[in-house]
């Protein structure tokens, strides 16, 4: 299964998680939010919709890099190595 990065070429986490994928060649597509006005929108629209969120937007965070994997949503890249 194909696994969905979305985060930004500017941000330290997203470059490492991009990184680590490449790393364990595990077969993924970057959104960039920085690059693509596309792509920010669709993670808005995701963000605003999902509760894993919630403590994200209180710290005053993005959020990102964020992974789909098929329906599921995470932060966490461990989950997706």
């Amino acid at each position: 299964m194909k696994i969905i990065v979305i985060g930004s070429h500017l941000c330290p986490d997203t470059i490492y998680a991009v990184c680590k994928l490449k790393e364990k060649k595990i077969n993924f597509d970057f959104r960039d939010i920085s690059s693509n006005f596309t792509a920010l929108k669709e993670y808005l629209s995701l963000r605003e919709a999902n509760p894993i969120y919630e403590e994200v937007k209180i710290k005053g965070g993005l959020g990102i890099p964020c992974f789909l994997k098929g329906e599921e949503i995470t932060l966490n890249l461990d989950d997706v190595l």
